[in-house]
């Protein structure tokens, strides 16, 4: 793959990678190019994997060695090449924003979001996301779902983007490992699941209008959908009242509720994982 020296950072050919941490900016320029930045080598070698194509590549120079097998990897699949922009620390910070310390950025085609039918095929465990602004929670939320057992996520139409850079890099890649799309159609959208067989219970702190998530463990329904809400303000009314039912997770020390990255870790492990071998007490021997 050509690579390209890059000495300023009004360079056109680095339109892609333009203040990044102008989350407003990007969240408009990144959609409407039908691209996504991928951030470090070990998230873009995932992003490949899972057949994303990138667009081009930005690196520090001192970085290039390093990348060799990386880009090798990537050129095998691009046999027209990709260019490889290549700059100093300076002006790669001027044109980002940031110093790029992960060892590379890729801007990569943005794939098209598939229905919510053939996400949610074969499912029987997902997740919806209403409204959640911070990215960060929006990554944890996805790598707990890849390592806790989630089939699959579905996002409202005004929640963050999964593939934002932030999301992506908390995510550890995983965004690009479990199936997920937009449910546009929201909260009618919720019908459409639960003619699928889905119940969809609704996350929420009230406990006296909600059951124990250890009482949904107990008896899990086989198709199950989690809706998650907004940091905050929660779900919103229309949500709550959509649900077949609403789940409090329990409490101590006068604690009302978790940080909803948190929180869902918590549903996901006790709604996926085998049950738990009981000891008897002092004694160490199963049950």
């Amino acid at each position: 793959m050509p690579v390209i020296a890059v000495d300023a950072a009004d360079d056109d050919r680095l339109t892609d990678y333009r203040n990044l941490t102008d989350v407003a900016l990007r969240m408009r320029h990144e959609p409407a190019s039908g691209m996504y930045i991928a951030e470090s080598a070990s998230v873009i070698e995932r992003a490949v994997e899972a057949g994303h194509r990138p667009r081009s590549i930005l690196m520090q120079d001192s970085w290039l060695d390093r990348m060799h097998p990386m880009l090798e990897s990537i050129g095998a699949l691009e046999p027209n090449g990709i260019p490889v922009f290549v700059g100093d620390r300076v002006v790669l910070e001027s044109l980002t924003g940031f110093h790029v310390h992960r060892g590379a950025l890729a801007a990569m085609h943005r794939p098209e979001l598939p229905s919510v039918a053939s996400v949610v095929a074969g499912a029987t465990r997902i997740v919806i996301l209403e409204d959640l602004v911070d990215h960060t929670n929006v990554g944890a939320i996805f790598r707990s779902a890849a390592g806790l057992g989630i089939d699959a996520i579905l996002v409202t139409p005004r929640c963050a983007d999964p593939l934002y850079r932030r999301s992506v890099r908390v995510s550890m890649g995983t965004v690009f490992q479990i199936p997920w799309t937009r449910i546009e159609n929201w909260p009618a959208g919720l019908d459409e699941l639960r003619a699928a067989g889905f119940t969809i219970a609704a996350l929420s702190p009230r406990t006296d209008t909600s059951i124990n998530l250890d009482d949904l463990a107990a008896h899990p329904p086989e198709r199950l959908a989690l809706v998650f809400g907004t940091e905050g303000e929660g779900l919103t009314d229309s949500a709550l009242s959509t649900s077949d039912t609403r789940v409090s997770i329990p409490m101590h020390a006068g604690v009302d509720s978790l940080n909803v990255a948190a929180a869902s870790a918590v549903v996901f492990w006790a709604l996926t994982t085998p049950p738990r071998v009981q000891r008897a007490p002092g004694t160490g021997a199963r049950q």
